[in-house]
């Protein structure tokens, strides 16, 4: 029996303290129920990779994607031509003999781990918080939750917003009307796999300022001393990321990204007042 079934009251009752190697056991055994269903999700997209190809990674390689033709309604009420994407001058292909087959495995895996990912942070989180203090897990409480809900829009984000812009950008660059732009497909789908992925970690701030926060490194008052400097920084990973020219893609970047930021000033704050109401009560007793 995995010993993560135990209750705290029938490990106490048998009057045994787990070991090293008892918490190896246990880790282990959240690693394979994790591994296991990556594997299930990942077996599931391979066998409708077809569909998954078709509608989902090649989507922002057409011109009649959501997010340009969101773009096209937004030229037309800014009376900014340009963002409107008309054509992406590009051919996919195929280089090496078993690129297409292997592209059908790495993309089927990182779908799967995307689905995964809230089941296997909750068998992560499952062997973490039996060490935690009573107050620590009640002021981590909802953590597997909101870590999925940030990853999920943090990936659909990178996806729908971040993919298509930088696409866009790049397949439209050229030096020369000479030069034809035939996209290895590997280096296409890491861009979107890398896009998506990233984004989802990047939405991951709140929950990094939460726990730095809660280890005392960082503080509200210097998130907002140094906000300008956050701002700056943002402005600068947004022209990275959509490196279009034009300001309009910038600022969709750059929003979410700042709204972040000050959601995680609020966060580090709330953590600094439970801090010092549990040092007030300390003192009183």
């Amino acid at each position: 029996m995995p010993l993560d079934q135990l209750t705290d009251e029938e490990i106490e009752s048998e009057g045994k303290e787990m070991t090293f190697l008892d918490h190896l056991e246990e880790l282990r055994w959240h690693i394979i129920r994790a591994a296991a269903a990556i594997l299930i999700f990942t077996v599931t997209a391979f066998i409708f990779i077809d569909d998954i190809f078709e509608y989902v990674l090649l989507g922002p390689a057409k011109t009649d994607f959501w997010t340009y033709r969101q773009m096209c309604k937004l030229a037309d009420y800014t009376g900014y031509a340009d963002l409107c994407v008309k054509k992406l001058t590009f051919k996919l292909q195929a280089l090496g003999l078993s690129d297409q087959f292997t592209m059908s495995l790495t993309s089927s895996f990182f779908v799967g781990l995307s689905f995964t990912f809230p089941y296997a942070f909750w068998e992560l989180w499952r062997f973490i918080k039996p060490g935690l203090r009573n107050a620590e897990k009640r002021a981590a409480r909802g953590a597997v939750f909101y870590v999925s809900l940030l990853f999920a829009m943090g990936v659909l984000f990178g996806y729908f917003i971040v993919s298509p812009l930088a696409i866009n950008f790049l397949v439209n660059y050229t030096l020369s009307s000479k030069i034809e732009n035939n996209i290895d497909i590997t280096s296409y789908i890491s861009v979107i796999v890398t896009l998506a992925l990233g984004c989802g970690l990047i939405f991951q701030m709140p929950i990094v300022a939460f726990v730095l926060s809660k280890v005392g490194i960082l503080t509200p008052v210097f998130m907002r001393e140094y906000r300008k400097h956050a701002w700056i920084v943002i402005l600068v990973v947004a022209g990275i990321i959509t490196p279009s020219p034009d300001i309009y893609s910038q600022i969709l970047v750059a929003l979410p990204l700042a709204l972040l930021y000050e959601i995680s000033i609020v966060v580090s704050g709330r953590v600094q007042q439970a801090r010092l109401k549990d040092e007030q009560e300390l003192m009183k007793s």
